[in-house]
């Protein structure tokens, strides 16, 4: 099996398992916080399903700077989006996963720059590896606040208090 493959199937893995968890976001508490350090709701929900669209730009761009000068034009989808956003974002990982070759993964570095400084340098592969974990943790970030919003929480690696399936 080569190192595309696993991410093709991780990617597979972690698809339904993420739409799950964004499924039971509720549409009438965007900006609800738990602690006032803490992200919004949408805003948190907005970002964990379009982490898989980060595989495409992770392999189509050499880097990414988080806050390049005159800011960034990104929009937040509604929260009634965010299942079609996630399933369009995963469709394109897709595509940019077996377009790519396990040689230009080791081989090439990434870099992500934040007001034009690099604060992170690594092989592509790497960083693939750490954007699955990255989503991984944002997603539990999110079912904590499913949890604290009396919403139903999925089954992600194994059942829930509310969900028994084995997933």
């Amino acid at each position: 099996m080569t190192l595309v493959q696993l991410f093709l199937a991780e990617l597979d893995r972690e698809a339904p398992r993420t739409r799950r968890a964004i499924e039971r976001v509720p549409s009438d508490r965007d900006d609800w916080k738990p602690h006032p350090k803490s992200m919004g709701l949408a805003r948190l929900a907005g970002l964990v399903a379009s982490m898989p669209s980060w595989v495409a730009m992770i392999l189509a761009q050499d880097e990414l700077d988080l806050t390049p000068p005159g800011g960034g034009q990104y929009q937040q989808p509604a929260i009634a989006q965010l299942p079609a956003a996630l399933d369009g974002h995963v469709a394109k990982a897709r595509e940019a996963l077996r377009a790519t070759s396990d040689e230009f993964l080791f081989t090439t570095n990434w870099r992500l720059k934040a007001n034009g400084q690099v604060v992170m340098d690594a092989p592509r592969h790497i960083v693939l590896r750490d954007t699955f974990n990255h989503l991984a943790h944002h997603r539990g970030q999110l079912t904590v606040y499913l949890r604290m919003l009396e919403q139903p929480v999925p089954a992600i690696y194994g059942p829930s208090a509310d969900d028994q399936r084995f997933a």
